[in-house]
């Protein structure tokens, strides 16, 4: 009977060597040493180790990643330009902590200023494009707080746009996380600015403390922070062939530290784990019988693109399951949600690996008066 529950099997693959109805066994993530940690896929946001991930912390310099992100917020949108001169204020003069050593009453371009703030890490050059952006640096945290909140970082809470510490300015690793997955994703043409070794202004060569540009050649960004509180921290983002991932150091002991086991994650997320992309968004999956319609078949896919990460070595033993209502009646509009994608690794079928709404490519209006009688007569015999 049509009534149940349409469930469509698609196989991806097959493999005479898997281990059948088991999930395949990868070791424990390495020992960190650091108060909070995080790695995850950038691609299906499957989170492969943590600790501590969602405890509030101090993000020393790496609330330049967020202050960052809303001045390429505001070169999108064409408020600002790479080429604007932003007159120094003695606020920003005065910074102390980390800089790029600009002067009071010089301008600098936007372009500069953004440079120094991601390479060099600079206070002063924060203060200055937070001024530049909203007129003061109160008015621009506002905007940080804005965007953390419409990224979903839902405990991060802005006080400056330098890391400067202070008891109600704080973070976490997962929403760390977040922040480097949409600086990546939002900003592929800025993103290179932060695998950038070394930067000099004003007769100052200065190089970028995240030491793994150096170490290992696959990574590309993204920031380092540090207070005598917050400890040494570092948000590190790597390539491999089409396998991103990222990880969340906060709270080591030392610059080295930070660094080496930033790369434990790394080496142990590349080691035992692999990433695909199943579908892309707008792909038709399958075609529906649709009742009362101008049309009588709905072409079904994703809204986005479909990446799942599995140990390595098993991508032949994932499965797609698609599961729609008995009937689909029309109107339908396209992006709306009609069912399900759940894929599985084996056959373990309690807890889907991936699961995505399956949504109509198009819009199927109501059909004439004929087809809606019809189909309605049809339909009492289905």
């Amino acid at each position: 009977m049509k009534r149940i529950l349409t469930s469509l099997i698609l196989l991806l693959g097959a493999s005479a060597a898997a281990l059948a109805g088991t999930v395949p066994l990868v070791p424990p993530p390495p020992k960190v040493e650091a108060r909070a940690y995080l790695l995850e896929d950038y691609h299906s946001g499957r989170v492969l180790a943590e600790k501590n991930a969602d405890q509030r912390m101090e993000p020393a310099s790496l609330t330049k990643m967020m202050t960052a992100y809303v001045v390429e917020q505001e070169l999108r949108l064409g408020n600002i330009s790479m080429d604007d001169k932003v007159r120094i204020s003695e606020k920003a003069w005065r910074m102390p902590g980390s800089r790029m050593f600009i002067e009071v009453g010089t301008q600098v371009s936007v372009r500069d200023l953004l440079m120094g703030v991601i390479v060099q890490s600079g206070n002063d050059a924060s203060v200055a494009l937070a001024e530049h952006v909203a007129g003061s640096e109160e008015a621009f945290v506002s905007l940080m707080n804005s965007y953390a909140k419409a990224l979903g970082m839902t405990g991060t809470h802005y006080v400056n746009a330098t890391g400067l510490p202070h008891k109600d300015h704080y973070t976490t690793a997962r929403d760390l996380a977040i922040l480097a997955r949409a600086m990546i994703r939002d900003f592929p043409e800025h993103y290179s600015l932060y695998s950038e070794k070394e930067f000099t202004y004003n007769g100052i060569r200065q190089f970028n403390r995240n030491k793994l540009l150096w170490q290992d050649p696959s990574v590309d960004g993204i920031k380092t922070g540090h207070t005598e509180s917050a400890g040494y921290c570092l948000v590190a983002s790597a390539q491999r062939g089409e396998m991103r991932l990222i990880s969340v150091i906060l709270g080591t002991k030392s610059e080295n530290k930070r660094a080496s086991e930033s790369q434990k994650l790394l080496t142990y997320g590349f080691r035992f784990f692999e990433t695909h992309k199943l579908y892309d968004a707008g792909e038709p999956l399958t075609e529906v019988r649709i009742w009362k319609g101008a049309k009588e078949r709905l072409a079904l896919g994703l809204a986005e693109d479909l990446w799942v990460t599995v140990p390595r070595g098993h991508y032949d033993d994932l499965k797609a399951e698609m599961r729609l209502p008995p009937q689909i009646i029309a109107p339908v509009e396209k992006g709306q949600v009609i069912g399900v994608t759940n894929v599985y690794l084996g056959d373990k079928k309690d807890q889907p690996w991936a699961k995505r709404d399956l949504v109509a490519l198009e819009d199927i209006p109501e059909g004439s008066l004929w087809q809606v009688i019809s189909d309605e007569v049809l339909l009492w015999f289905e």
